[in-house]
Parts: C-alpha cells; sequence; structure tokens
C-alpha cells in the first residue's frame, strides 16, 4: 500500500515568524530559492504561505500536493529514489546504531547524509530538484502557489524528517521494517594467537572451541571523558602575573578542547585573540582596554561578528536581493519603510542590521553617534527591523 501522510492547514503566522530552523529544512529552501527564477513571487509566496493560504497538506512518494488560494491544484514533485539507492541508503543508516536512533528521534546527522551522498543517494534537493506545478494561470518557476507550498513544507520537516524520505519514495514504517529485516554484515574472520583466523560456519557463527581459544581481546580505547578544568594554583612569584598565567592557561585548555570535539579552529589573529580573551574571561571589566565594542560584537557573533562590527563589505546581489524580500514579507502591516543602504549595512532610524559573511545578520543601535552590537544575529533581518 502507497503510503500516504495528510497535514491540516497552518493557520496565519505571526509577521516574523521564521520558516526552516533545522538545517535540512533550510536546505530545503535553498533548493527552493536557488531554483526561482522571479524573486517577487518568492517573496509573494512566503506572504502567502504566513498568512494561511494553503490548504491541507497531502504528502506521498514524489509528491507533496494542496489546494492554494481561488481553489488551485498545487503540486511540487520530487524525484523518488531507486530500489538501489534505497538499499544504499539502509546500508549507511544500519552501519551505525546512531544513525536509527536520531532518525527516530527526529534528527538528520550531517554525517549520515554525507554517507548517503558518498554513496550516490541525494537525501536532500538541490537546484532544480523541485518540480513545481499549479493549475492557476502564472507562469513563473515556480508560482506563488508552489512557493508558498514549499515554504510550508519546511515546516513539516523541521518537526519529522520522514517527511522527506516519504517524498523521496518509502514512509517511516516501511523504512523500519526494512531495518529490522537487515542482515547486518558479519564482522571480519577472528584471528586466533600466532596469527591463524577462525572462519565462520555456514550459518555466521564460530564454533565455541575456535573462539574459547581466542583468549580475551584486547578492549577498545576509553571513549573521550567529559573533564572540568581545573584552575591552576599558583603561588606569587617576582615578575610573574599568576592571575593572568591562570586565565592562558583556561583559555588554552578550553581551545584544545574545542579541538578534540571538532578536530579544527579556524586560527586567530593576534587582536582577535586578545579580543576573545576579554569576552571570554570578563577582562573589558574594570579595565581600560579600548575594547568594549569588540568584546560585546564577540561575545554576539565570535569572530564573525567581530568582523562584521569592524569591516564594510560589499555583498553579492543575489544575497541582498534574497533578504530585502525576507524584510518586505515579514513586515507586520504596510510595505516597509525606505532604508539607508550601504555596502552589508542597512540602517532605520537609531537601527541598524549588517550582512556577515557567515550569511547571517547582525543588529546595531546608536548610541552618542556610535553603533553597538545589540544582539546576536538572525537569517532574517525582517526578525530584527520589525
Amino acid at each position: 500500500m502507497t503510503a500516504v501522510r495528510g497535514f491540516a492547514a497552518f493557520p496565519p503566522q505571526r509577521a516574523g515568524a521564521r520558516f526552516a530552523t533545522t538545517w535540512w529544512g533550510q536546505a530545503w529552501i535553498k533548493a527552493l530559492e536557488d531554483t526561482s527564477l522571479d524573486q517577487t513571487l518568492l517573496r509573494k509566496g512566503r506572504a502567502y504561505a504566513k498568512t494561511g493560504q494553503v490548504g491541507p497538506i497531502t504528502v506521498s512518494p514524489g509528491r507533496l500536493a494542496a489546494v492554494t488560494e481561488h481553489e488551485y491544484d498545487t503540486v511540487v514533485r520530487v524525484e523518488q529514489l531507486t530500489d538501489a539507492a534505497w538499499e544504499r541508503f539502509l546500508d549507511q543508516v544500519a552501519a551505525k546504531a546512531g544513525h536509527i536512533a536520531a532518525l527516530l528521534d527526529r534528527d538528520v546527522p550531517h554525517d549520515l547524509v554525507e554517507a548517503a551522498e558518498d554513496a550516490a543517494v541525494p537525501l536532500l534537493p538541490t537546484v532544480g530538484d523541485l518540480e513545481p506545478e499549479c493549475s492557476c494561470p502564472d507562469w513563473g518557476h515556480p508560482c506563488k502557489h508552489a512557493a508558498a507550498l514549499c515554504y510550508q513544507a519546511s515546516w513539516l520537516l523541521d518537526g519529522d524528517p520522514f517527511v522527506l524520505l516519504l517524498l523521496r519514495g518509502r514512509g517511516e514504517q516501511e523504512l523500519i521494517e526494512a531495518l529490522q529485516n537487515r542482515d547486518l554484515p558479519l564482522p571480519p574472520p577472528a584471528r586466533a594467537p600466532g596469527g591463524a583466523t577462525t572462519e565462520p560456519d555456514a550459518c555466521g557463527g564460530v564454533p565455541a572451541a575456535q573462539a574459547f581459544a581466542l583468549g580475551e581481546p584486547p578492549l577498545p580505547e576509553p571513549p573521550p571523558r567529559e573533564t572540568a578544568f581545573t584552575p591552576l594554583a599558583l603561588d606569587p612569584a617576582p615578575g610573574v602575573d599568576v592571575a593572568a598565567l591562570a586565565v592562558l592557561a583556561a583559555s588554552a585548555a578550553a581551545r584544545a578542547r574545542q579541538i578534540l570535539l571538532h578536530g579544527h579552529l579556524e586560527p586567530l589573529t593576534e587582536y582577535q585573540d586578545r579580543v576573545r580573551l576579554a569576552a571570554e574571561h570578563d577582562l573589558d571589566r574594570g579595565l581600560d582596554l579600548g575594547l568594549d565594542a569588540a568584546v560585546q560584537a564577540w561575545r554576539y557573533g565570535g569572530a564573525p561578528g567581530l568582523d562584521v562590527l569592524e569591516t564594510p563589505w560589499t555583498p553579492a546581489r543575489q544575497d541582498l536581493a534574497r533578504a530585502q524580500a525576507l524584510l518586505e514579507s515579514g513586515w507586520d502591516g504596510d510595505p516597509p519603510p525606505q532604508l539607508e543602504s550601504w555596502r552589508n549595512r542597512w540602517t532605520l532610524g537609531p537601527r541598524q542590521v549588517r550582512y556577515g559573511r557567515d550569511g547571517r545578520w547582525y543588529p546595531f543601535t546608536e548610541h552618542d553617534g556610535h553603533w553597538w552590537p545589540a544582539g546576536p544575529p538572525e537569517r532574517d533581518p525582517s526578525t530584527l527591523l520589525t
């Protein structure tokens, strides 16, 4: 029986409501926006999605459908995976117990998607993968109704990634049953003392005599433990600022831990590292370091936040056009007022947002003729200006 899921229509949302919040939902939105040939239709689609002009949504293999305003039949098609591709995908899921647990917990691990891509299984859509159809007279690709349907679908994907897998061809129950019935790969032949190997018998097991002859295998290395850093207890010494030395030791320990967890950290300049130390260890308090704004920028956004404070730059036009469309669709009531625009900075009275090289907008407020960081960044500038 073909799996089909129905979802009730979304009610009207608040003006500043965001669409995708998960990384896979954002990938869905990016595929839509990269495919679009008309930013105006995307803006209208966002407005339609937020104002509840999309009816109940039906999701089935390869097909996302709804009735939109004026009773238009709107469909977005997604290519289904072949049986061979599903087998390769199931291999990747079964290869790591954490993958199954994450999916059941409504999460999509990055490494699962990367492993699937390595196995030539495209889970997330990219530019051109979403094929819109609509009975409206609009020639847009996608039209505003199909765009609205896709934007609302990002909310469905945020809540349940099995919606994406159903669009690719298989429902949740079908996938769980396939995993439960799946034969796990046999382990490599065991090695006996002296280098001999024991071969599994026809049933996939090893005779008990051979297994006991192996002796006790060595235990694996223990996983890294969560350990709290113990501050250095230093005695005063001539010519040594022991308080500063303790701060540097704590900072080095924190950076080393991040490298162990993530494998890599972007190198910092001497100035960036000085700002980081002041921000993370409250060194700006009571000291005239001349770093007040820089420290605040680091606390809100790290190195990208410091860069957007100090360095104006010119973003790509399509990035600014997309942000303008987000602002117009997110503005409550009348069209948004005219902004003063210069390079990556938009100013509206005493408020300003600056576009960072990391693709996020950073808020600023004016105090005594200077612009000060005013909060954490957002992808949607309308949430900062409305």
